[in-house]
């Protein structure tokens, strides 16, 4: 199945992350040039949009997305694709990708690639590795998800490569670069200043 430029497509931002090595700040809403990481994220998605997150949907609300929070807390990444999916196929999506909060440099062309391929799912790929959270999902693999959480196995890669998943293949070195600790907002900012990324 491909899915061709974000057409019933739904984009799940992932928001519900502790940023524990930030101070347990709101990861959501730390500042990369002025403005918040959620903010870049959001101007790089196509389709459809969702944010992934517990705790109080208000903080969001400028926004005007739904927030989706966890169906079962407490199970990572997995749950949240579980709320995604649900949502997507109650609106009548064919697929979902999913992108984390804190790589505001994604590639443009992220939703198109991964569009493109010919799998029930498809990760993004770079010289670094895999980056299992950015990924897309086609909507009947709900149950494979839920099935994943019921038995504890909760690693994306595990479910990604069970059900067939594609990898795709990115050039770009900073394109999933991801802020974890104060060093990677330093080294983000300064990524930023060189992209001439724009500033609030």
């Amino acid at each position: 199945m491909t899915v061709r430029d974000g057409q019933g497509l739904l984009t799940l931002i992932l928001a519900g992350g502790k940023a524990s090595r930030m101070g347990g700040q709101d990861k959501a809403f730390i500042e990369l040039a002025g403005r918040p990481l959620i903010e870049h994220v959001i101007g790089r998605c196509t389709g459809r949009l969702a944010i992934s997150a517990n705790g109080d949907a208000s903080r969001f609300a400028r926004f005007e997305v739904p927030v989706l929070p966890d169906h079962t807390p407490g199970q990572g990444p997995l749950a949240a694709i579980e709320a995604g999916l649900t949502h997507a196929r109650s609106i009548g999506c064919r697929a979902m990708v999913t992108v984390p909060c804190d790589t505001p440099f994604l590639p443009l062309d992220l939703t198109k690639r991964l569009g493109e391929a010919n799998a029930p799912a498809a990760y993004a790929m770079d010289a670094t590795g895999a980056h299992p959270t950015c990924a897309l999902w086609r909507v009947d693999l709900l149950s494979e998800v839920t099935a994943a959480i019921d038995r504890r196995d909760l690693k994306l890669m595990n479910l990604l490569t069970r059900v067939g998943a594609e990898p795709v293949m990115f050039d770009d070195p900073d394109a999933f670069f991801n802020i974890n600790t104060p060093d990677d907002l330093a080294t983000a900012e300064a990524m930023a200043a060189r992209s001439h990324m724009p500033r609030a």
